[in-house]
């Protein structure tokens, strides 16, 4: 049984101590060949960064930057349009799940038309029909916009 003495911590085989702060460093006053036996495997790269042993081209002097093994990864239009496409269709596939769910019919009037359309359709010719309103006041704005700027633009162009 060993017995260990005020001051001694006890020593973990995966992450091995040196006996001083300075030892088996440079300019310390214990060589590294002086150093406990238990300390000789923590003088390396494994020794300042356990478990950086393992890495290929880590020296152990400088940190390992992040990343810097990563290509830089740029977002590009195909990348873009293929995200776009990727949740449309899930999109739409949780569409046909709603509006096959939804079969029950239902009695629709709109402007004096009447008729029996199933629960689901009828939801989604409504849903339809709201982005359609939508779309069409973003266009207005959109054109408000450009005209100002074009009108701004002449205006900029007459006062040179």
């Amino acid at each position: 049984m060993q017995h260990s003495q005020p001051g001694d911590s006890p020593a973990n085989p995966e992450t091995p101590r040196p006996s001083s702060p300075a030892a088996g460093q440079p300019g310390s006053a214990v060589p590294p060949e002086a150093a406990p036996a238990g300390a000789a495997a923590g003088t390396g790269a494994a020794g300042r960064h356990p478990g950086t042993a393992a890495i290929p081209g880590y020296n152990g002097t400088t940190p390992p930057q992040p990343g810097a093994a990563e290509p830089d990864r740029r977002v590009t239009r195909a990348g873009m349009i293929w995200a776009a496409v990727a949740s449309a269709l899930v999109v739409l596939v949780l569409l046909i799940a709603f509006i096959l769910q939804n079969q029950e019919l239902v009695q629709v009037k709109f402007f004096g038309l009447e008729g029996a359309v199933s629960l689901g359709m009828s939801l989604f010719i409504a849903a339809v029909g709201g982005g359609v309103l939508v779309a069409m006041a973003g266009a207005a704005r959109i054109i408000q916009l450009r005209a100002a700027a074009h009108r701004r633009r002449v205006q900029a162009g007459r006062q040179r």
